[in-house]
């Protein structure tokens, strides 16, 4: 905004007398670019000058104006005044008001495509790992799914999905577009303000990248004025607000024993004649603690007036609940401006440093309720003496072999199998820019993103699980390096003609992506004093070394933008953007992504005579937006070279072919978006509302074809080979629907004042098309989820549970159309599975149908912020409703095999016919059992909806009597709960699913549930 301002006084033309004075700040610093204007005349306006001052000429009896974004207007009647002097005063509403929408920032009352605003106090008050993470509940038509992993990403979706491979959206952070969503680096506390562009109309300038949303970051710049120095701190305690309720030895050892009673067989000895009840292993208690968040945060900013400057430093740290897992993040930022004359030029740069800690093997989440409570961890039983295949005596599941679980022992697996990633980050940009006329500035911005990463793999000798091959211990370490080099070249025009005003951008663009990386391994590690020795040189065993480059692909860019406003009443908005993508072939690398969107202020129309109505405005926006999802090189096939053959007798001969078949036509996917919504501002602006409904559809979405082996493509036929091997074709669609709502109302006028948020979203989703997959076939199946045309992606596909057979006799009658016995291998006590009765055969996979949608019906927000005095509260709540879950931990559990048991189950038996639970038995040799306990069963869906007190933070300021006395210009010191209360009937650690990828997004395979963490901190400037 400071850009678009003259550097001194402009006197308006007009008649009257000539009038100075001076605008200031509530803290009576003055304001420069306040608009002064005459309400009578609008053509006779001034801005004030560096020090706030202005001089306009104007009669007496007319009124001057005041008005400055993110203060309120302010209007003084003139009498025979020379001199007026005016201070105005905040409005926290109109702090929002100017919106970054790529290349651009405008009014929010002008917007005419969807833009959601996020406040970074809002964002900032949850403990997150990441900018993504904080978002959840603040602004409708994104879905945020979070786990609780250390330095975990979270999964954003925004109003759908637009392809089956990528659902993650673009990132700008400070004019820098950044295609790794790996918003870790990115400390929430230096954000000025966060902008999620959700339609064409918005997102249209980004082009190709952009049909997934795209997320604009801007960070914090430094004010004019002394010096001022911000200090935070925050420490928080975190635990797992749930745990599996498994069964403790005795009780396993007893319904084991009946389990095999039941099958006629007998009991193994751990549970029968040699079970010992000393032996009571809480597994849970061994892999879990309770972890901590530490998040340090010290800035000092300032400026003159022709320069202003921040630096800040961070550091956060997640310890976390599960042992050996932990995270964090140190970084330092430094932003500053300088202005010379017409010239204008600064940085924002960020230097990061994160390290990960972890186990990699295994889940613990997914195995810590399957592991045996009647086994040890440790024991000098599993020791094979002078045998490196289990030299720590580590439990792997059994005392026998009869009696054994496949699950990873935690503790193990903990100790010889540790990865560490530690990435070194440098991102930033730096701009000039040019005032060539009053009305048009050139900018160049240059951006870099680099990363230097180093992963490390340590694997010592032994084992951790049952039947576990051994392997020779060893250390991998893999090292890459990896930019992003961001060329950019506008011009940004503003002019006003009467009621006329046009503004916009043009530029062109280049961004070039590298990534390569060098491998290393070798087996073997040598121990000394009992401590592995972990460089590679110190293993002697067998080494291996790779290097590649994994990207390296280039984009150039045209794009433009204009906005016209036609007497504050007509809008519209033409954008598009011209993308060339080295990673398509040669005859479609080319796109064109245009957007239009129209504007309609009613309230502005003499007609419109309602008073409680101080702003109405509709819009509509139409536009394609563009996604990529292929990596480099998938333009070219790929040649084996390993081929060895013997001709002429004993002479080897190198041979080559094709591995890789590829796609020479491949293009851009394209998402076609429509949005109709409305923007409302009622009651003198105590209440905003807006409301939005959106259709989206994909059409060339990117699938992989299908292809058999006689084709020659590595990976073989679908689905006995690996389905991502298969060359990407333009070949599927997707469309999403739904409606957006969100308001606040603002109640300021007493000593407690208050505000309260809330918003909601529907999404329906629906597979429109997959191109051709094989005669016969519409779908792509994953487990139990399937995403067939007509339906949404991932739709459960599974046999209908009917109930549990109450007796032989029901077992007999239950038959198909031509007579035949659906279950004749069930017994009572056993599963009902709905069955086609026109079907043939057994209960089968033509039986299965579909039985609810990972995707919710309905996910809503709620803010609610309260102050009194010195006293502050916040409130969040998020509620997310219609979605089922798949409970892939309770499969395993309630299948009985090989595995511990869930407490309160409720099997079935002769003596118990009410229970709600099948028989217990042993699926060996048993098909009912077996049956019982298909994956693709309606047995483990469960209802996913919930509602959650996502944080809850109460505030006090210190009084300035006290301020002085410590010698700060503020202080403030808070308490917080995060995930405080859950309602929900889902069975699992937390319904926040993020799911197995986005054809299951709704599977819950040891989902790292949300943290409940207990939080206090302190805010202080000096």
């Amino acid at each position: 905004m400071l850009l678009t301002l003259v550097g001194n006084p402009v006197l308006a033309q007009g008649t009257g007398t000539p009038i100075t004075g001076r605008v200031t700040d509530a803290t009576g610093q003055g304001l420069p670019g306040v608009t002064v204007r005459t309400k009578e005349n609008a053509t006779a306006a001034t801005v004030t000058d560096v020090d706030g001052r202005y001089k306009i000429t104007a009669s007496a009896g007319s009124t001057l104006v005041f008005s400055f974004v993110g203060f309120t207007t302010q209007e003084v009647r003139v009498n025979d005044q020379k001199t007026i002097d005016v201070q105005l005063r905040d409005d926290a509403k109109s702090l929002n008001e100017v919106v970054v929408i790529g290349y651009q920032a405008v009014r929010k009352r002008d917007l005419t495509g969807a833009v959601s605003t996020v406040s970074p106090a809002e964002a900032s008050r949850t403990t997150a790992n990441s900018v993504g993470e904080s978002l959840q509940g603040l602004t409708p038509g994104v879905t945020v799914r979070s786990s609780g992993a250390p330095g975990q990403q979270s999964n954003i979706e925004i109003r759908g999905v637009a392809s089956f491979i990528s659902s993650a959206p673009l990132y700008v952070v400070d004019g820098m577009i950044l295609e790794d969503p790996n918003t870790t680096t990115v400390n929430p506390q230096d954000i000025e303000s966060i902008q999620v562009l959700k339609d064409a109309s918005a997102a249209a300038i980004y082009g190709s990248r952009a049909a997934n949303g795209v997320i604009i970051i801007t960070t914090r710049k430094g004010k004019k004025g002394a010096p001022k120095i911000s200090v935070s701190a925050k420490y928080g305690s975190q635990h797992i607000p749930k745990r599996w309720d498994v069964m403790n030895s005795t009780e396993y050892a007893d319904t084991r024993r009946q389990q095999y009673t039941n099958a006629g067989l007998t009991p193994p000895p751990s549970v029968s004649t040699e079970f010992n009840p000393a032996i009571n292993t809480n597994w849970q208690d061994l892999a879990m603690r309770t972890g901590n968040n530490q998040d340090y945060n010290v800035s000092i900013s300032g400026g003159s007036d022709n320069s202003s400057y921040l630096v800040s430093g961070s550091y956060f740290q997640n310890q976390g609940v599960l042992k050996g897992y932990s995270f964090n993040r140190a970084s330092l930022r430094v932003n500053t401006e300088t202005k010379k004359g017409r010239l204008t030029f600064g940085e924002n740069a960020l230097f990061t440093n994160t390290n990960n800690y972890h186990p990699n093997r295994g889940n613990p989440f997914y195995d810590l309720p399957q592991l045996l409570p009647t086994v040890p961890v440790q024991d000098p039983r599993f020791i094979t003496p002078g045998s490196k295949t289990n030299p720590w005596g580590y439990s792997t599941g059994t005392l026998d072999n009869s009696d054994v679980t496949y699950a990873y022992n935690p503790v193990a697996v903990r100790d010889l199998s540790q990865g560490y990633n530690n990435y070194a980050r440098l991102l930033g940009n730096g701009y000039a820019q040019l005032r060539l006329f009053d009305w048009l500035d050139y900018k160049l911005n240059v951006g870099l993103e680099a990363s230097f990463d180093y992963n490390e793999d340590l694997r010592k000798d032994g084992i951790f699980s049952y039947a576990q091959q051994p392997e020779l211990s060893y250390i991998d370490e893999d090292r890459q390096r990896f930019y992003n080099v961001l060329i950019e070249h506008t011009l940004n025009f503003n002019k006003t003609i009467g009621v006329h005003n046009i503004n916009g951008v043009v530029g062109y663009t280049q961004q070039t992506f590298y990534r390569d990386q060098t491998q290393a391994r070798k087996t073997n590690l040598q121990i000394y004093n009992g401590s592995y020795l972990t460089e590679i040189n110190a293993a002697t065993g067998t080494s291996s070394a790779s290097g590649q480059v994994v990207r390296d692909d280039r984009l150039r860019s045209f794009l433009g933008r204009i906005n016209y406003n036609y007497d504050d009443r007509y809008l519209l908005t033409a954008s598009g953007r011209v993308d060339k993508d080295s990673r398509f072939g040669p005859d479609y690398r080319t796109g064109f992504f245009p957007s239009v969107a129209l504007g309609w202020r009613l309230s502005k129309e003499k007609f419109f005579k309602v008073d409680w109505v101080d702003n109405l405005k509709i819009n509509a926006s139409y536009g394609v937006l563009g996604i990529n999802t292929i990596s480099s090189f998938q333009n070219v096939g790929l040649i084996n070279i390993s081929p060895r053959a013997v001709f002429n007798g004993d002479r080897l001969y190198t041979g080559a072919y094709q591995a890789r078949l590829y796609n020479a036509n491949v293009k851009w996917e394209e998402r076609k978006e429509t949005n109709i919504g409305f923007d409302a501002s009622l009651f003198r602006d105590r209440l905003t509302i807006s409301a939005a409904y959106y259709y989206n559809k994909s059409d060339d979405v990117l699938i992989n074809r299908v292809l058999p082996l006689i084709s020659g493509n590595a990976g073989g036929d679908y689905p006995a080979g690996d389905y991502r091997n298969f060359p990407p074709e333009n070949a599927a669609s997707i469309s999403n629907r739904g409606f957006e709502f969100e308001a606040t109302y603002r109640n300021n006028d007493n000593p407690f004042k208050w505000s309260v948020s809330g918003n909601f979203t529907t999404i329906k989703n629906k597979v429109l098309s997959i191109g051709n997959q094989g005669v016969g076939i519409n779908y792509i199946q994953q487990g139990s989820a399937r995403s067939q045309v007509g339906y949404p992606m991932g739709q459960w596909y599974v046999l209908k549970e009917l109930g549990i057979f109450q007796s032989q006799e029901e077992v007999n009658n239950y038959k198909r159309s031509d007579g035949s016995l659906i279950q004749p291998f069930s017994k009572p006590g056993d599963i009902k599975f709905g069955a086609d009765p026109n079907g043939k055969g057994t209960i089968n996979n033509n039986d299965r149908v579909y039985n609810g949608s990972p995707w919710p019906t309905l996910q809503t927000g709620l803010q609610f912020n309260g102050s009194y005095k010195q006293f502050s509260v916040n409130l969040q709540m998020v509620g997310i409703f219609g979605v089922t879950l798949y409970n892939d931990v309770r499969r395993v559990l309630d299948s009985y095999q090989n595995t511990n048991f869930r407490q309160g189950i409720n099997p079935w038996s002769p003596t118990n016919t009410g229970g709600t639970d099948p028989r217990l038995g042993i699926a060996n040799g048993d098909t009912g059992i077996a049956t019982n306990n298909t994956p693709e069963s309606s047995r483990w869906l469960e209802n996913g909806s919930y509602g959650r007190i996502r944080n809850l933070e109460i505030g006090y300021m210190l009084p300035k009597s006290l301020l002085g006395k410590l010698r700060l210009e503020s202080a403030r010191v808070f308490v917080s709960g995060q995930n405080l209360l859950t309602v929900t009937s889902y069975k699992g650690l937390d319904p926040d699913v993020t799911g197995n990828g986005i054809l299951q997004r709704g599977v819950d395979a040891g989902q790292w549930p949300s943290n409940r963490i207990f939080s206090i901190g302190l805010n202080c400037g000096f």
